[in-house]
């Protein structure tokens, strides 16, 4: 079998725990999916109407977190983290069973999502993936943040930056190669807030389930986690995290040049919502057995997968 066949994963992978906003205790099993199914969610609190699809075009909330929603007011959310994982793990095809009505934060990363995938294996298929090449340089801007995109010949790279007033997020910038490089530090990056902000967000119902077991919390020139950071740019790699997994809301990886500064949420939404609107913008391209650069497979990711 070639690593650049669609895949899926061998077993169930099953989690159990809060979701940050809501608060709520939840169950959410992964289940191995055949080639050209994709990824889909089913909420199986619920017994009709129940599947979710994560298309950038059904996100109806970005604030905090990525949403989605059918056509009869299903939702599932926080699926960001989740997306991240089976997007750099090369997954194509999933059925996300879920019994509430957002994704369980776990420890804030991708972390925990990465190393069940891996402990249960990823099955190979014989069905060629299929990948979006972008053809076009596009902007999203809105006031000083933007997010813009731009031909790539072989990679995804994503350059973004933070700015911050805060001392200790600051400014961060980091750049990487998704199929290329090393994403541990991505997938392990927590997300974060600041402690002044953290009234305002629950006063909105937000956070319910936020702890510091599952975000880092920064109360002005100190990080309130006692095990400190995990990386020295983790502020920044969890944007990249949150970036990679609302990217896969466009059904494939993408091949392209992303840059983005004091982006999030919304504004990779309204990028590929701005893509998608023009088909001279990009082209679905589908790969046959010997016609996909090296590059566009994350080498160390394989190699832990072995």
């Amino acid at each position: 079998m070639s690593y650049l066949t669609q895949k899926t994963i061998k077993s169930d992978a099953a989690f159990r725990g809060i979701s940050l906003h809501s608060g709520h205790l939840v169950n959410l099993v992964i289940k191995p999916a055949k080639p050209n199914f994709g990824i889909v969610f089913k909420r199986t609190d619920l017994f009709s109407n129940n599947l979710v699809y994560p298309n950038f075009l059904n996100v109806t909330n970005t604030s905090l977190n990525t949403t989605i929603e059918n056509e009869f007011g299903v939702k599932v959310s926080t699926i960001e983290h989740l997306m991240g994982a089976l997007f750099g793990l090369g997954i194509d095809n999933a059925l996300i069973e879920i019994d509430n009505d957002e994704v369980p934060i776990l420890d804030g990363s991708a972390k925990n999502f990465i190393e069940k995938i891996i402990s249960v294996g990823i099955e190979t298929s014989n069905q060629p993936i299929k990948i979006i090449k972008i053809n076009n340089d596009l902007k999203y801007s809105e006031g000083e943040r933007f997010i813009s995109i731009k031909p790539s010949t072989l990679s995804l790279d994503i350059d973004f930056e933070l700015n911050y007033s805060n001392q200790v997020i600051g400014n961060q910038r980091n750049k990487v190669k998704v199929y290329e490089d090393n994403l541990t530090d991505i997938f392990n990056s927590r997300t974060f807030c600041l402690y002044e902000d953290i009234e305002k967000i629950k006063q909105n119902g937000l956070a319910k389930g936020g702890s510091l077991e599952n975000a880092i919390v920064v109360d002005h020139n100190k990080i309130l986690n006692p095990e400190g950071l995990r990386n020295k740019k983790e502020f920044v790699n969890h944007k990249i995290l949150d970036c990679i997994g609302d990217l896969y809301t466009s059904g494939y990886r993408i091949v392209a040049s992303i840059t983005c500064s004091r982006g999030g949420h919304y504004l990779t939404n309204q990028l590929l919502r701005k893509i998608f609107q023009n088909k001279d913008n990009f082209s679905i391209i589908e790969i046959k057995e010997k016609s996909l650069p090296h590059s566009l497979i994350n080498k160390t990711l394989l190699r832990s997968i072995a």
